[in-house]
């Protein structure tokens, strides 16, 4: 594509480029957009964002959901008996925790890999999301600790394709400015899984136990991967694939979609075809990018206290409630967490910064990590955990943004970025399951300590980023005036990293 100046249009959400970008816009009008005028295109694109929100976002929401419930329900079966159930001995719970995460870490990069090959994300991921719903329910009818296992291997192994996989879908359709809303909006499916696994929990607890001859945490696995089978089969009809293979686009719909991903890039162009790209080039080009090394310790110092997501009912089962009560007291701090995270992730889009809201957010889960690590009652270790998910959640999510407006080009370098920086965040997860021990309770001081530490050195890592950042807008800064000087354009020149 020919590039050529243009004018920059107004800084608001109709506008095709980063706020943060300096000078000129480049990029030539498509030509299936050359008979549209200027305020044709920019209806034509607000249309296209709410096209995509309809059906994207409402699709990822409920995909997090599942995902999350089918991955944490043993949390919840646990306080159902599970673990008399199988006789399960010493850290044997704890192991069939944690092996979840290990095919989740494995499989990660290849699966983004493979599917920005393909660039059929509807395809991929409900494909995928059939498997793990299965393998879910599966998990209902296991007898002994090794099928455990199995069965949890399995299913991170396939549950690994959704998030990066996610992450790279959302960061095809929405340029950068946006990014940051859409993911906190698509991360609250996380959240509200979290908020109400709890309740559902207690109500197939309180009320299916011997349905059918079989013990209520049985039912939980059975009936919740079952629900992830039919809503993946409902998301495939409705989810759109990458701009560029999304069959229900019209031409012009297509051209601005990929038009406005071009500009925000400075004018580099999205998604590749397959045959025109090699498997592991974006994973080459991350590998040698030493920003994101920095990345992925903010990524992991973030992630460090989410292996809690499977422990949370544990944990407030230590302030001393009734099972039921247990289970509905974790729901609140999700609740508040879903909130926080869209609003920090809403006003960094607005602001267009990434480094405070990402800190602060990791700092705020740092002192609920030292409050329920330094009392024993249960006001301070509730207030603790109030302040500690809306931290970790947004902290992570802003860390994962982060990662996309950073590795923003090319597409397959983004999309690995973006699955190995969540992979070797997840590592934590592994180790991080045999840090609440029975008998741990109620401050589990190891835990959280570990936690503390981690985000401390995300801050640390955070601060460092930010300064290489500012410094490497500055050298583009100055490469753009030497050149606007002696009269030539360089391509890409008003792209700015976001500090």
């Amino acid at each position: 594509m020919d590039i050529e100046k243009k004018p920059r249009a107004s800084m608001d959400e109709n506008e095709s480029c980063d706020s943060k970008s300096q000078g000129q816009v480049i990029s030539l009008k498509p030509e299936a957009l050359q008979h549209l005028s200027d305020e044709e295109i920019t209806a034509l694109e607000k249309r296209l964002r709410r096209k995509i929100d309809l059906r994207l976002l409402p699709c990822m929401i409920l995909i997090y959901i599942m995902n999350y419930l089918d991955r944490n329900a043993i949390g919840a079966a646990r306080l159902g008996g599970m673990e008399e159930d199988l006789r399960l001995k010493g850290n044997e719970f704890q192991t069939a925790v944690s092996v979840l995460f290990v095919g989740y870490v494995l499989m990660q990069v290849p699966s983004n890999m493979l599917l920005n090959k393909i660039g059929k994300p509807a395809s991929y991921l409900t494909a995928c999301m059939i498997g793990w719903g299965v393998l879910c329910a599966s998990t209902g009818v296991v007898h002994s600790f090794g099928a455990l296992t199995a069965v949890r291997f399995l299913l991170g192994f396939v549950e690994a394709a959704f998030y990066p996989g996610a992450m790279a879908t959302l960061s095809a359709w929405y340029v950068r400015k946006e990014l940051g809303v859409r993911t906190a909006i698509f991360y609250s499916g996380s959240l509200i899984s979290g908020a109400f696994s709890g309740l559902i929990a207690a109500g197939i607890i309180d009320g299916m136990n011997g349905v059918g001859g079989l013990l209520a945490w049985r039912w939980i696995f059975i009936l919740e991967g079952s629900a992830t089978v039919v809503i993946a089969f409902c998301c495939y009809w409705i989810l759109p694939d990458f701009p560029a293979t999304t069959k229900w686009l019209t031409e012009e719909e297509r051209a601005i979609a990929l038009w406005r991903m071009e500009v925000d890039a400075a004018g580099e162009e999205d998604w590749t075809a397959g045959d025109q790209q090699s498997l592991f080039h974006g994973f080459k080009l991350l590998l040698q990018d030493p920003k994101n090394w920095i990345l992925i310790v903010v990524c992991y110092g973030a992630a460090s206290a989410i292996a809690i997501n499977s422990f949370f009912p544990t944990i407030v089962k230590s302030m001393g409630k009734d099972r039921i009560t247990t289970l509905l007291l974790t729901a609140p701090p999700y609740l508040l967490a879903c909130i926080v995270c869209a609003v920090v992730a809403w006003n960094a889009d607005r602001v267009q910064e990434r480094f405070w809201h990402t800190s602060l957010s990791i700092a705020c889960a740092l002192a609920g990590f030292i409050v329920s690590a330094s009392t024993t009652g249960i006001g301070p270790r509730y207030f603790g955990a109030m302040i500690m998910l809306p931290g970790i959640y947004s902290g992570f999510n802003m860390s994962m943004v982060w990662t996309a407006n950073t590795n923003f080009r090319p597409v397959s370098k983004r999309a690995a970025a973006l699955a190995f920086n969540n992979a070797l965040a997840t590592i934590c997860s592994i180790y991080g399951s045999f840090l609440y021990p029975n008998g741990a309770e109620p401050r589990f001081i190891l835990a959280f300590s570990v936690n503390a530490a981690m985000a401390t050195i995300a801050i640390i890592a955070s601060v460092a980023l930010h300064f290489i950042l500012k410094r490497a807008n500055r050298k583009l800064e100055l490469r753009e005036a030497e050149e606007e000087a002696a009269g030539r354009h360089l391509r890409g020149s008003s792209f700015r990293y976001l500090t």
